[in-house]
């Protein structure tokens, strides 16, 4: 029987990938001297290859021809609008209609001998059952190629050991990150994952040890981090020289992050599983630049899917615009919830930018009227000292059918302070929220068997007890 396996790297051109999507010095010329005219003929080339592919996959053949697109009818990304979203739970139904790998893997579309290599990972399963993500070696190392492109833009350099905590397993995180790191920068990488695969305090022993001086990771389990060292008489700063922080903050406090681990810089950035990275802060700090020569992201209503204003909230929904091997991502609605900023960039560069992460539109939380996103309750309350930095959010309705909102928080007061803490943390969120908000108080780590935040990446931050 002949051998027919590809390799992963032969199977990429290398030239031509870092021409289009450049990394380093070369990433910060491009970036700081396209025009949107350029910019926007770049999307396009890259744009039309991917509906291309699209169309040998049987699960976009569905879904577009459900909508009465034809073969043909899209001619450039101006068209992209006519093309109906689709979400995780499309992909789900895909999965079930035609497992294991669903009908939008695209492995059918090659001859039996021309198969590519194919990295398969999935989901945390944060938002539901884990589902598959599929990667071939081209669109795989774009992705890396972005996020080390970010830490980069970012300030890190070649001689930095970086700590990561972002885990494995089927997970891609860890995954990602790790590739991302060692294949396309020089620094010293440690893959130490979550608490579960090496202990909180066996972890602050390594950063010790091998002087850790960039940190990677969910702010959660960042932070979570720096107590576990003081705990134990390991002080940041002093016994971990770390200098910069990197990784999804979201709506955390930078300042309470910079505190705790005692940094200078503290970044963020944004992608989801599907796409890597597709947004990242750069040395300004003023907003999220979207990779736009390897992304499209539109921020449409919640609600109707129709084009929000600058400035406005809306579903960040995203086509990666590399993603041509394997299975296209194109208008995948991440349901995520961001804003695009107005204004120039202050440092040159020509890409738009986001505000990050500030709320999943599917894990928000009506009550009585107000829409409330629980990943946001924590910075909210991060300007209290007796605020111990972890919480959970309940949602409950009442025998009258009335709904409430409650924030159990973990607090570092004495339980003779309780009802002033709570009074205070209460016209806070009331402040911030617009309604009343109902607060229980709880000593530092009793929220941690509802949160998990010890065993996921991305902790539980509500529990609606109405369903």
């Amino acid at each position: 029987m002949k051998d027919t396996h590809q390799s992963y790297w032969r199977s990429i051109d290398l030239d031509q990938m870092l021409a289009e999507h450049p990394i380093g010095d070369d990433f910060v010329a491009f970036a700081t001297s396209v025009s949107r005219e350029a910019l926007r003929a770049h999307q396009n080339k890259l744009f039309l290859r991917c509906v291309a592919r699209a169309w040998k996959i049987p699960f976009y053949q569905r879904l577009w021809g459900a909508a009465g697109i034809e073969p043909g009818d899209i001619r450039s990304i101006d068209d992209l609008p006519r093309l109906p979203m689709f979400s995780k739970s499309d992909i789900m139904d895909s999965l079930k209609l035609a497992p294991p790998f669903g009908d939008f893997a695209g492995f059918e579309s090659y001859p039996a001998d021309q198969k590519p290599p194919a990295i398969m990972h999935t989901t945390s399963g944060t938002t539901g059952d884990p589902q598959v993500l599929l990667f071939g070696p081209k669109s795989r190392e774009v992705q890396n190629l972005l996020l080390a492109r970010s830490f980069r833009f970012q300030g890190l350099r070649p001689d930095d050991v970086i700590h990561s905590v972002y885990g494995h397993g089927m997970i891609n995180g860890g995954h990602y990150v790790r590739e991302a790191l060692t294949h396309w920068t020089s620094a010293t990488f440690m893959s130490a994952g979550t608490g579960v695969e090496t202990r909180s305090l066996q972890q602050v022993e390594l950063m010790k040890r091998f002087k850790a001086t960039v940190i990677a990771g969910f702010a959660d389990y960042v932070k979570k981090l720096a107590d576990v060292a003081r705990d134990n008489g390991i002080e940041p700063g002093r016994d971990i020289p770390l200098r910069m922080i990197s990784g999804q903050l979201g709506r955390e406090d930078k300042a309470v992050m910079k505190e705790v681990w005692g940094v200078d810089q503290c970044f963020d950035w944004y992608g989801v599983g599907d796409t890597g990275l597709i947004a990242g802060e750069g040395p300004d700090q003023d907003g999220l630049y979207i990779h736009e020569d390897a992304h499209y992201v539109e921020l449409c209503d919640i609600d109707t899917g129709a084009p929000v204003a600058d400035g406005e909230l809306g579903d960040m929904v995203v086509t990666c615009l590399f993603k041509d091997d394997l299975y296209p991502i194109i208008r995948f609605n991440t349901h995520d919830v961001s804003r695009r900023l107005t204004g120039k960039s202050s440092i040159g560069i020509q890409y738009d930018r986001i505000a990050g992460f500030l709320g999943r539109s599917d894990n928000m939380v009506k009550i009585r009227g107000i829409n409330i996103f629980p990943h946001g309750v924590g910075a909210m309350l991060e300007e209290f000292d007796a605020f111990a930095g972890e919480f959970i959010c309940l949602a409950r309705r009442d025998q009258t059918g009335r709904d409430s909102f409650v924030v159990v928080a973990e607090t570092t007061a004495p339980e003779a302070a309780y009802a002033d803490v709570s009074r205070a943390f209460g016209e806070a969120l009331k402040r911030k929220i617009g309604i009343e908000v109902e607060v229980e108080l709880t000593s530092k780590g009793a929220t941690a068997a509802r949160t998990q935040i010890d065993v996921r990446q991305k902790p539980i931050r509500l529990i609606d007890e109405r369903k």
